[in-house]
């Protein structure tokens, strides 16, 4: 999906249309497509703005809102618990297979953050 129009070009077609231009010659003066002004204006007849509508899938109806709660306790029982230990327990407490990937996503949108460590190599030698 593209990415929606600005705002302020937004705007200034809605002044067009409030000084009397038709859909059409706004989108002309502004270098739309006549497609886009002949939208445009029926939305503004319609909801009286012309703001974009909502992008993308609606949020927290996925599989893993329902299971939040559970994956919150167990992140602060355990705050170093592996993602495919969660997968894991979840799988034990709910019957529910997910990726491990799916419950990195869901936590980082809940915002779970984490930290690699840094660490000297092992054969003691600088890292370069």
């Amino acid at each position: 999906m593209s990415a929606a129009l600005p705002m302020a070009l937004r705007a200034r077609f809605q002044e067009y249309i409030a000084e009397g231009l038709s859909g059409r010659a706004a989108a002309a003066r502004l270098k739309l497509s006549a497609a886009t002004g002949v939208r445009w204006q029926q939305k503004l007849r319609k909801t009286g703005a012309v703001s974009p509508a909502v992008q993308g899938r609606p949020r927290g109806h996925g599989k893993l809102a329902p299971h939040q709660a559970l994956l919150e306790e167990l992140v602060v029982q355990d705050g170093d618990i592996t993602l495919p230990e969660l997968a894991g327990a979840l799988k034990e407490a709910t019957g529910i297979v997910v990726h491990s990937a799916s419950i990195g996503r869901f936590l980082r949108r809940l915002g779970y953050t984490y930290k690699k460590s840094r660490w000297p190599p092992q054969n003691g030698s600088a890292h370069v």
